[in-house]
């Protein structure tokens, strides 16, 4: 297995938001990522060496080990516990078919459908999902809990999973955790060895292209698991397994892989070393000092997060703040916001002037 180099923090905020060939204005990281210069230019040159006939599968396969260690680097775990995927609910989903029949799984209510719907599509098989408030996630589990899943940070609202009172219950009693951390990482330290599954869409707060997306697992999880989206790309020796009749998968988290779609992991490349290369503490201080500044100027309590959004039922507030120029989102009935690397208190004003004219 490749292994990557340790991030070192080398790369500051300010050289970070200079990476980017637009910002100003956008407010919807939590949306869809920006790509650095490095990441249009990476896959730039792969679509004209596509085009000129020099396009490699073993090269591609290359940087995806490369980008699966940086992965796996930036959120504290081993390459080999991670897996690769194109989408959460592919990923999810996987796991779902997994629930033994009859099993109980509880989830956070309103949390993004990815992470609730292929647990709902297990009816069939006696699987019951309970969904709760996400502040009750914690006290909600019991002995006869199998799984708890949820996202670290909610999509629809920012709010953080108060992830310590969900371990802890969990371990009590005996329930597997899966955390979804694509709202989080890249924004916030992400730790994803404190539980026993995450998964991770890259193309929001880290910038990837869209279809990069990671699964990170521990072997007692593992164990439980089965890999129903195997493919040759899941195979212990991946060149060997693209023929039947025999299936001889991966022995680590590897055997989940599903398939990748090379182009976007050439432009994933950069995106992750990036983060690798930043404080996220830093990172995720500059972003909640953004958001606390518009709670201030909107007369909101201050979350402390890098998400901020607001009831807007009858959407005027996105719309003033589209009218404006500016890039915003709404979700659940609500105005939603994101500030990211390439933002600072100048977007804040002009999402002030937006909102309060």
């Amino acid at each position: 297995m490749t292994t990557a180099a340790k991030s070192t923090n080398s790369v500051t905020l300010a050289e970070a938001g200079a990476l980017y060939t637009a910002g100003r204005g956008y407010l919807a990281a939590c949306t869809l990522g920006l790509p650095t210069i490095a990441t249009i230019n990476a896959m730039h040159a792969d679509t004209e060496a596509w085009a000129r006939g020099e396009a490699c599968a073993a090269r591609y396969c290359d940087v995806v080990e490369r980008v699966r260690a940086g992965y796996a680097d930036l959120v504290c775990v081993t390459p080999d516990r991670v897996a690769i995927g194109s989408q959460t609910s592919v990923l999810a989903g996987m796991v779902a078919a997994s629930v033994p029949d009859g099993a109980e799984v509880v989830l956070p209510r309103g949390d993004f459908s990815s992470m609730v719907f292929p647990f709902l599509a297990q009816a069939h098989r006696g699987v019951t999902v309970r969904q709760v408030q996400l502040a009750d996630l914690a006290a909600s589990l019991n002995e006869k809990t199998w799984l708890v899943a949820f996202s670290l940070v909610q999509s629809a609202t920012g709010k953080l999973a108060d992830i310590d009172a969900i371990r802890i219950a969990a371990r009590k009693t005996g329930t597997f955790t899966l955390c979804d951390t694509t709202q989080a990482a890249g924004w916030m330290p992400v730790d994803a060895s404190a539980f026993d599954a995450t998964i991770c869409h890259s193309y929001k707060w880290l910038g990837a292209p869209r279809g990069v997306a990671f699964f990170t697992i521990n072997s007692t999880f593992a164990a439980n698991l089965h890999p129903v989206n195997a493919g040759w790309y899941a195979g212990d020796d991946v060149w060997a397994s693209c023929y039947g009749p025999a299936m001889a998968l991966a022995t680590d988290a590897r055997r989940f892989d599903v398939s990748p779609a090379w182009p976007a992991w050439v432009g994933a490349e950069p995106a992750i070393d990036l983060f690798r290369s930043l404080d996220l503490a830093e990172v995720r201080d500059h972003n909640v000092a953004l958001g606390d500044a518009l709670c201030d100027g909107l007369d909101l309590p201050r979350v402390g997060q890098a998400i901020i959004s607001w009831p807007d039922a009858d959407g005027r507030d996105l719309a003033r703040l589209t009218a404006a120029g500016l890039t915003a989102s709404g979700r659940a009935g609500r105005a939603r916001v994101a500030f990211h690397l390439f933002n600072d208190e100048e977007d804040v004003a002009l999402a002030l002037a937006a909102l309060r004219p």
